[in-house]
């Protein structure tokens, strides 16, 4: 028999108690334990808190498929070249060449050329930016890339600047997102 103030603990806590068994209720192994035989049998306890997570598992919406293969306007390629050329200029033009101030300029240039090309809109594109900067003095630069992509609905934009003291290319890959 449970005490009243057990009882009422009960009642009050909102907590999910159960047991699991490995055997049926009327079901006892039978153990040898050094000659003596011994009933037994094994049991799972388990005790469950509400959490947030199911209560924000209820609130999910689910989202029916839309089917749809191919964007439904093409990426602006000629806008965000004009966008590289506008950024790159802005930021680059007065610089030389300072290897950790250009290692700074191309986080930060990177960023703001992704933020202009988001404010365009265009859905279920996953942009990719990558810059390169370099220092210029009669070297020459090969700079590859590759992606696994379908060409007509992928795409790049690329724009390369040049100033007295360094070089810098900036590229940003437009990958559909089915």
């Amino acid at each position: 028999m449970m005490s009243a103030t057990a009882k009422d603990r009960a009642t009050r806590s909102p907590k999910k108690k159960e047991s699991l068994s490995s055997l049926g209720s009327h079901e006892f192994r039978r153990k040898e334990i050094h000659g003596r035989t011994k009933d037994s049998m094994s049991t799972v306890s388990y005790m469950d808190e509400p959490s947030q997570r199911d209560e924000v598992s209820r609130l999910t919406v689910q989202m029916e498929n839309t089917y749809q293969l191919g964007p439904t306007r093409q990426f602006p390629v000629v806008t965000v070249n004009h966008i590289l050329k506008d950024v790159l200029t802005n930021y680059l033009q007065e610089e030389t060449y300072e290897p950790e101030l250009c290692r700074q300029m191309t986080k930060t240039i990177s960023e703001v050329i992704k933020a202009r090309v988001k404010e365009l809109m265009i859905p279920r594109y996953k942009l990719i930016v990558t810059i390169h900067i370099g220092q210029l003095k009669g070297q020459s630069v090969l700079i590859g890339s590759r992606c696994l992509w379908d060409p007509t609905s992928d795409t790049v934009s690329s724009y390369v600047f040049r100033n007295s003291s360094l070089f810098a290319l900036a590229n940003v890959f437009a990958i559909y997102h089915e």
